[in-house]
């Protein structure tokens, strides 16, 4: 069975930084691109970062860039979502999901979901 499970996220200060993981089990991420969203109460599913299957192309929405950092590791089948001097706009549950070949920052592309991890920005 084709699983994702992210991790990482905590209650941290404005400025702080964290490290999301997304570990992929029951399928190898050579043939995936992985994107990372965002959900904040209220709102719609946002896209984040992605990145390719080869890691060349790698993606983020505007809010984000300079500030996180998207990259992934086949050998040990996870991708990671560094995120620094965060905001408390910021703060959402994240979801790690996969893509066949591509990388979309549109989650309707997207086939596999993991269940997310809460990230809370706040003083």
């Amino acid at each position: 069975q084709l699983q994702l499970v992210e991790s990482g996220g905590d209650l941290v200060q404005p400025g702080g930084s964290l490290r999301l993981s997304c570990a992929a089990s029951g399928f190898t991420l050579d043939y995936y691109g992985i994107g990372w969203f965002r959900q904040a109460p209220g709102k719609e599913r946002e896209g984040v970062s992605c990145i390719s299957k080869s890691g060349g192309i790698t993606k983020y929405t505007d809010s984000v860039k300079g500030r996180f950092t998207i990259s992934r590791d086949n050998a040990k089948t996870t991708v990671y979502l560094q995120m620094n001097s965060l905001k408390p706009e910021d703060t959402a549950v994240y979801y790690c999901a996969a893509v066949r070949y591509s990388c979309s920052l549109g989650p309707q592309y997207y086939d596999y979901w993991g269940q997310g991890t809460q990230v809370t920005v706040s003083s």
